[in-house]
């Protein structure tokens, strides 16, 4: 079931995730011209992943502008033209090469309206793909959706489908607070069931994608295809699983999350971050702190390995959720044998 608001919606067609992208951005851009894109290759290249094919051409260089590898300096630029009255979308080629930029995230973006005592408002997207991508090894493939998320004054969206990341991504457009949202190279080419109109999706509210009886199982991201893949397999087995796609990490939707554990008594929390300060480490505080007598069984959790992660396809298969992770972590809150 899905929470949206909408405006026109038509008939639902099917394109690729990387379109649904393109799409609320064109549609935002000709909406408010205030609004640009800035980052490395995403106008005469048209995007390391084509993100924003054809942009260029339509809206031209002063609007779709290729930048320096230099991310620390054009985040900079981009929060600078937010606070003087602009509404720029920053595109990180990995969220990997965010680390050089996370001062101006943090400390600038993150902090304007705090520090000029609600004079600044500070209306920038800062959007890419984040986590394992293939052999990518270590450096280019970490989730750091925990990071952004444990930090006041950001909001952090992570969809896992191209209905919500159009939807997600008009809504963290037009808001006026500074927006994380993190993508995933493994899903741009994805196909995705999108309506023909203009819709959004609020900000802050999870979805549930599978309603179920037995167990909850929450994830977001591209890691909602585990979730999911593993419910699969558990209804074969007579196991009704409820999913719920987060979508917003930061808000939480923790209304929803609690109300299904009430419902179901038993929780999984699958996520690609490593496990300590996790954004299921919170989760599983705030259950035990609000629904701790409507458990039956410990809350577990499927998360990367705290290790680097490897090249090798053996062992980043090793290292990360999968279905079979995540189906063994349900038996075991059921108390049954894999």
């Amino acid at each position: 079931m899905f929470t949206f608001e909408a405006y026109i919606i038509n008939d639902m067609r099917t394109i690729e995730f990387r379109e649904a992208l393109r799409e609320a951005m064109n549609e935002e851009m000709r909406r408010d011209e205030s609004i640009f894109l800035m980052g490395e290759e995403v106008a005469e290249y048209n995007g390391a992943y084509k993100v924003s094919k054809g942009m260029l051409a339509e809206f031209g260089p002063k609007r779709i502008i290729d930048t320096p590898i230099a991310e620390l300096g054009f985040a900079g630029i981009g929060v600078g033209a937010a606070v003087n009255g602009l509404r720029p979308i920053v595109e990180f080629m990995t969220f990997n090469f965010s680390l050089v930029a996370i001062d101006q995230v943090i400390n600038a973006a993150a902090k304007f309206l705090s520090m000029s005592g609600g004079q600044y408002n500070c209306p920038i997207v800062f959007r890419g793909p984040t986590a394992s991508a293939g052999m990518l090894s270590s450096q280019h493939s970490q989730a750091f959706e925990n990071w952004f998320a444990n930090c006041p004054g950001l909001k952090v969206i992570v969809p896992s489908n191209g209905y919500d990341a159009k939807g997600l991504l008009k809504s963290a457009i037009r808001d006026n607070d500074p927006v994380i949202f993190m993508e995933s190279e493994q899903m741009y080419g994805d196909k995705c069931e999108v309506p023909d109109g203009e819709y959004i999706i609020p900000i802050g509210l999870a979805d549930i994608k599978k309603e179920g009886k037995d167990v909850t199982i929450v994830s977001f991201g591209k890691i909602m295809k585990v979730a999911l893949a593993a419910a699969a397999e558990l209804e074969k087995e007579g196991i009704n699983a409820e999913v719920i796609d987060l979508r917003t990490v930061r808000p939480i939707d923790y209304q929803t999350i609690i109300s299904s554990v009430k419902k179901t008594n038993r929780l999984v929390i699958v996520e690609e971050a490593w496990p300590l300060a996790s954004i299921s480490s919170e989760i599983t505080f705030r259950v035990q702190k609000d629904a701790f007598d409507y458990l039956d069984a410990p809350i577990r959790r499927i998360t990367a390995a705290d290790v680097p992660l490897p090249y090798a396809p053996t062992l980043i298969e090793a290292s990360l959720p999968s279905v079979v992770k995540t189906v063994k972590a349900v038996k075991d809150v059921l108390y049954q044998k894999a």
